[in-house]
């Protein structure tokens, strides 16, 4: 973790030698601001909310803003952020460098420094991992991975993220292959009835089956574990999005078993934005072809780094990720999923009791921190735009009337109550416009 001390001198003194008029007084001033310490985590067994109130004051987030969209985007705490910071001035400076050919080329690198924390953290080698920007690019390469012919079928959910979808309907309009998609019960109460609808959707000539780990609609946690046993015993390659994964709960993509996996760590790892990694299991890496080519493209023996060879790379932004892993790892992922469930039912049990209905799924297995509700005759343009330029509360949702709500580990439970606050004033004199 970044030395703050050190990383506020460094950035002084960068400043005051280059005369850099960038840092304006106002930015020196944001710089200088305390961050407190992290809490002893003995803490957490003596006062769990005071933990948590301490945790919180690591984000620089306002504390009149309420963000409940972790879901989109998460927020940096400082430690990234200052690991970000700090990688700039060094390789701007070119610090430490006694070899001109050591300073960094950006691109058409290993990066082992960042992917080796990253595959421990997600339980998998560091040659079956690639560093890419986000779960976008990931997903590119996985739909155009494969050789496919005309009429070979993929079968994905009805609730995936567009950039889950386009890259498959985008091959499906140039070359002929077919996109199916099974439904996703909505609430999803029973996970078994996912994989009786996948089953009931697979045909011969099914080649892929892609989905997502956690739905990007409606906060579902789908049994990925069983969909790709299920799609192995079948001779189908299983793809699978989890894009909301990471930093949420544990994770360990090994044992999940599937053939390929995405996931952008900007959003609950709370790693920096333009981050994410694409997964490709050992046995099919020959088979998968790169999308974006450049130096190494077609050299097996680099396994998944050549998927990672896409020209010049944002490396401050991975020095950030390397810290956002080590801020969740001070906390312990099984704190921090304990923390997001125990958010999101309290969140859930009071909408329920508003009125809403869940599209989530009461099973607690379904669920961990999103939470859609359909909240009928509220509209959520008119929701989500007047608790934003009223009251500084993000939501998200969809039309007309879904509201998805994000319960990260920091969020605190007088937050949560100022949104059902404000959600009751709304909702007694609303108007639909």
């Amino acid at each position: 973790m970044v030395n703050r001390r050190d990383f506020l001198q460094d950035a002084a003194a960068t400043a005051g030698a280059a005369g850099l008029a960038w840092l304006s007084p106002s930015a020196r001033a944001q710089l200088a601001v305390e961050v407190p310490p992290m809490p002893d985590r003995s803490l957490y067994t003596r006062n769990e909310d005071e933990y948590w109130r301490a945790i919180r004051r690591q984000f620089l987030l306002p504390q009149d803003t309420i963000y409940l969209n972790v879901g989109t985007v998460g927020c940096c705490p400082a430690p990234v952020l200052h690991a970000v910071f700090q990688s700039y001035l060094d390789i701007e400076r070119m610090k430490d460098v006694s070899d001109p050919e050591s300073y960094p080329i950006w691109g058409y690198a290993a990066w082992n420094e960042f992917r080796d924390p990253l595959a421990q953290f997600i339980g998998v080698s560091r040659d079956e991992l690639a560093l890419v920007r986000n779960a976008t690019e990931g997903n590119s390469f996985m739909a155009n991975g494969l050789d496919m012919k005309a009429g070979d079928e993929v079968l994905i959910s009805d609730q995936e993220h567009p950039s889950g979808e386009g890259p498959w309907g985008l091959r499906a309009k140039r070359y002929g292959i077919v996109v199916k998609r099974y439904e996703i019960p909505k609430p999803l109460n029973d996970p078994a009835e996912v994989l009786n609808r996948i089953n009931d959707s697979i045909t011969p000539r099914t080649r892929v089956l892609f989905t997502s780990h956690v739905t990007t609609t409606t906060g579902a946690v789908q049994p990925v574990k069983e969909i790709c046993t299920l799609a192995r015993a079948k001779g189908i390659v299983s793809m699978i999005d989890g894009a909301q994964v990471p930093g949420m709960m544990p994770l360990s993509v090994g044992a999940i078993g599937c053939d390929m996996y995405s996931a952008s760590p900007h959003k609950w790892l709370m790693a920096p934005k333009g981050t994410g990694f694409l997964y490709v299991r050992d046995a099919i890496m020959d088979r998968v072809w790169s999308t974006v080519t450049t130096h190494g493209w077609d050299k097996p023996e680099l396994r998944a780094e050549r998927f990672q060879h896409f020209g010049s790379s944002n490396v401050p932004a991975l020095a950030g990720l390397k810290a956002a892993i080590e801020f969740a790892n001070q906390i312990g992922m099984d704190r921090i999923e304990q923390r997001n469930r125990a958010l999101n039912n309290m969140l859930r049990t009071e909408m329920l009791r508003r009125g809403a209905e869940d599209w989530t799924g009461a099973n607690g297995a379904v669920r961990c921190a999103m939470l859609a509700v359909n909240t009928p005759p509220v509209q959520i343009m008119d929701i989500e735009k007047a608790l934003w330029a009223q009251h500084k509360i993000r939501i998200r949702g969809g039309a007309p009337y879904k509201i998805r709500l994000s319960t990260p580990y920091w969020l605190q439970k007088s937050e949560i109550s100022r949104f059902l606050e404000k959600f009751d004033e709304f909702k007694s004199g609303y108007k639909a416009s």
